[in-house]
């Protein structure tokens, strides 16, 4: 593999700031496609990408919905939802 080739395959990847930004807008996404905006009493959606590993980590301050969405399970659901939404990022 000569030089060029190694950076034509790094053109490919997506940037660390691509990375933290899908992940972050998918696990804002899955929220507020459970909780109406104004319900969200308190959100924090923290995503870092370095070296090759994503570190998504969402807390969430919601009323448990009518019916039966439970805040912390909404929250893992979206930091689930961020970490695939890199997998598909990266064609995975």
């Amino acid at each position: 593999m000569s030089t060029s080739d190694s950076t034509d395959e790094q053109a490919d990847e997506p940037t660390d700031e691509e990375v933290v930004q899908t992940a972050a807008e998918a696990a804002e996404g899955l929220i507020f496609s459970r909780y109406k905006q104004s319900d969200v009493r308190d959100m924090d959606v923290t995503v870092s990408f370095e070296d090759g590993v994503l570190e998504v980590d969402v807390y969430l301050n919601a009323p448990e919905q009518d019916d039966g969405a439970d805040p912390d399970e909404v929250a893992d659901e979206a930091a689930r939802t961020a970490r695939e939404a890199v997998d598909d990022l990266f064609g995975e």
